[in-house]
């Protein structure tokens, strides 16, 4: 049976129950906050991933978060914000910002589910893979801007270029 069978058997299937059972299929550690919240660690090559997914019924919006904690040293904050812009210029679905207080680089995207429609289990696997494949491209850039005083354009071609691995 595929994800999306089992989970479409219920008339009163709500995203984060659905986002839950994902978690769980995926074996993912995670934290149901509350009904319309839900926290889990997802482990990528280059780090692990804090991501959380909000459901708001009043926009009618699956929203997803995901993090991960830097300390870019405030004299190459042009230079991040730069290669910011010019990633998000590159991603097709959510976008990436940072954090200041937090110290945190964002990776956001919103399912808008307007008019009572139902969230699959691909499309909602899909969407958290899609974000954890967009930190994991663009680390490398972030890293290289930010602690080597690479330029943007630089940086961001190295991530464009499918440089991955470690050194």
């Amino acid at each position: 049976m595929t994800l999306t069978t089992e989970y479409f058997d219920s008339d009163d299937l709500h995203p984060i129950d659905l986002v839950e059972n994902i978690a769980v299929d995926h074996e993912w550690k995670f934290d149901r906050i509350h009904d319309d919240q839900i926290a889990m660690a997802v482990e990528g090559q280059w780090r692990t991933y804090a991501i959380t997914l909000a459901w708001s019924a009043f926009d009618e919006t699956l929203r997803l978060i995901c993090t991960f904690e830097m300390e870019p040293p405030a004299h190459r904050m042009p230079a991040l914000y730069e290669t910011l812009n010019t990633i998000n210029d590159r991603c097709w679905a959510g976008s990436f910002t940072w954090w200041e207080e937090q110290k945190m680089m964002v990776y956001r995207y919103g399912l808008v589910l307007a008019g009572e429609q139902v969230a699959g289990s691909e499309q909602v696997d899909t969407m958290i893979n899609a974000a954890v494949a967009s930190c994991e491209q663009y680390y490398p850039a972030i890293q290289l801007v930010t602690w080597a005083d690479r330029t943007p354009a630089d940086a961001v071609q190295v991530a464009i270029g499918g440089a991955y691995g470690r050194a």
